[in-house]
């Protein structure tokens, strides 16, 4: 993988995993809920269960250490648990987490916790077009060996109860987010866009060119001659591959950086237009406005006041 080009886009869209839900149970037992949240997923801590959405034909299976990634689904169903009778339904709660979970038996029990995916608008865009509706991630495979790792150490440090597990719990959930990620990667046949297009060995080359230097004119001939191919080859690849051609790839990482550069900085926008290659001010304003829906001091303004800055 290109981790790094990852880790720079995981960055630049500001993604946070927060452990937002949990429940415990034994026999048979349903859970039914509204989901909220346009990115959340769903992991196996212990037992087994069925996943069922909007949207989506059959239910999921999930096994022990298996994450079932939900985005954009109105509401959600998960069902788990052997005997006879109707199943007992379980009622999501307002409580925390880790008091919901304190005292649970992984051993004993069906364990499921939900984690919420934070973004910045940029990153909902990003990942919403990167993920199918329900995305499977099994911890049986290969490349899903550290998965079941953080799962474990998100989970004890829920029910732990240590002095400093709420920040534990937030660095383990960032983790766990990126093992799922991994892990996604290499069990699925990704659909065109950027996640598939960081994970591609053949356009690493080119991508490193364009994320280290946004601001050169480059072209088709360049990007090319770095992935080692020929301009038609390299062109129809990109398409396939990212789901846009090179040109509109490079533009949407300027206006990527551009947002973060706004969002964190004083910057001048004739500055930062100049940085990212663009020619003129009123060039660069027209294209953030064209992807973005405003102007760049729009922009600024509005995150700034959202963040009560």
């Amino acid at each position: 993988m290109a981790s790094d080009q990852l880790s720079e886009v995981l960055d630049l869209v500001e993604v946070r995993a927060l452990l937002t839900g949990g429940l415990s149970a034994t026999g048979r037992w349903v859970s039914r809920a509204p989901v909220q949240d346009l990115l959340k997923f769903f992991a196996m801590v212990s037992g087994r269960a069925r996943l069922t959405t909007d949207g989506v034909g059959d239910p999921v299976e999930l096994q022990p250490g298996d994450v079932a990634i939900v985005t954009n689904r109105s509401w959600l169903e998960i069902e788990g648990g052997t005997g006879d009778g109707p199943p007992r339904v379980i009622v999501p709660e307002e409580t925390d987490p880790q008091t919901r979970l304190a005292g649970v038996d992984r051993h004993t029990d069906d364990v499921v916790i939900g984690v919420r995916v934070d973004l910045n608008q940029a990153g909902r865009t990003l990942l919403l077009q990167a993920l199918p509706p329900v995305a499977h991630v099994r911890a049986s495979a290969a490349a899903a060996s550290n998965l079941r790792t953080s799962l474990d150490r998100l989970f004890d440090e829920a029910t732990g109860g240590q002095p400093g597990s709420a920040f534990a719990i937030r660095q383990h959930g960032q983790l766990l987010l990126l093992e799922v990620l991994r892990a996604y990667v290499d069990q699925a046949e990704l659909p065109p866009g950027w996640l598939r297009a960081l994970t591609d060995e053949r356009l690493r080359p080119a991508l490193a060119l364009i994320h280290q230097e946004p601001g050169k004119p480059w072209g088709l001939e360049e990007l090319a001659r770095a992935a080692a191919m020929s301009r038609t080859s390299f062109a129809d690849r990109f398409r396939t591959v990212a789901g846009m051609p090179p040109v509109t790839y490079l533009n949407r990482w300027r206006m990527l950086l551009a947002q973060r550069a706004l969002r964190d900085g004083d910057v001048r926008v004739g500055s930062l237009a100049s940085h990212l290659g663009y020619a003129s001010e009123s060039a660069f304003s027209t294209a953030f406005k064209r992807e973005v829906g405003v102007s760049p001091l729009r922009y600024r303004y509005r995150v700034r006041e959202e963040q009560g800055t």
